[in-house]
């Protein structure tokens, strides 16, 4: 979860996994999480990749695939919902953009289509009104300096896995967890030592790298991130485990903190 509190009001954002077809056990967790975080919210925004669509303009075969589970997530729970279409600053021709928000709109109710590039802040105010005006006057939920109710050790992890997705690309797939074991505040320093999970032989080799310098590069991309948001020095050391089969796996799914037990298909 993540606040915002500005004059116009304050906006409650909950992160939900991407949708996605529900092929293994945590995939199945992760849909179902989609579909509980629709439960007594205000609005949905869906955030699509407007570089992943076809060149004529029609929706790309994962996109549909993607919108369709949305769709089933929603059944009797029929959530307002925007499309945020972005890194439209990776699309030179701008004309290129109607026939993708045609597509999109032909696929899904959408309330609201709004291209934005993240990266650049394009159309980002913009989607922020949008939201404000959507929202339903109340009472704010949190004091305005409140930021995130995530813990310090799922944002190490969450840190430490984007830069082995970073770092790694298609080498390593999604198929990687990242388990915090240690976590120990010392003077001026905290010392934390995290296991880095994956399903094959093989892909513990390229996490590691060439003596060791793959791992110590994620190692001290994300100790620069984790000093820089979470605002004090760190000592971060990385092992490479493999556990095969994990996404099956329940009770580390459990350990992971997907515990859902009701599953959606």
């Amino acid at each position: 979860m993540g606040v915002v509190t500005e004059d116009a009001g304050q906006i409650v954002f909950f992160d939900t996994p991407g949708i996605h077809k529900s092929d293994t056990l945590i995939n199945r967790r992760m849909m179902q999480s989609v579909r509980a975080a629709l439960e007594g919210k205000d609005l949905l925004i869906y955030v699509a990749d407007a570089t992943l669509m076809a060149d004529q303009g029609d929706l790309a075969e994962d996109e549909k695939e993607a919108l369709d589970a949305l769709r089933r997530a929603r059944e009797g729970n029929p959530v307002p919902a925007f499309l945020v279409l972005n890194k439209i600053d990776q699309i030179a021709d701008k004309r290129l953009l109607l026939p993708r928000i045609e597509a999109f709109q032909a696929a899904f109710p959408f309330e609201a289509l709004i291209p934005v590039s993240a990266r650049k802040g394009e159309g980002l105010p913009g989607l922020k009104k949008a939201i404000f005006d959507k929202l339903p006057e109340g009472e704010p939920r949190f004091e305005a300096d409140y930021l995130t109710d995530m813990p310090e050790r799922n944002i190490a992890a969450e840190i430490i896995r984007e830069k082995i997705l970073h770092f790694t690309g298609d080498e390593v797939p999604h198929s990687v967890a990242v388990v915090v074991d240690q976590w120990e505040e010392k003077p001026n320093v905290a010392h934390v030592t995290a296991s880095i999970i994956v399903e094959r032989e093989g892909q513990k080799p390229i996490l590691i790298g060439a003596k060791g310098a793959m791992i110590k590069k994620i190692g001290t991309e994300a100790r620069k991130d984790l000093e820089e948001i979470l605002g004090r020095k760190f000592y971060l050391e990385l092992f490479v485990k493999v556990k095969p089969k994990w996404r099956e796996n329940e009770s580390f799914l459990n350990e992971l903190g997907w515990q859902n037990t009701s599953e959606v298909k």
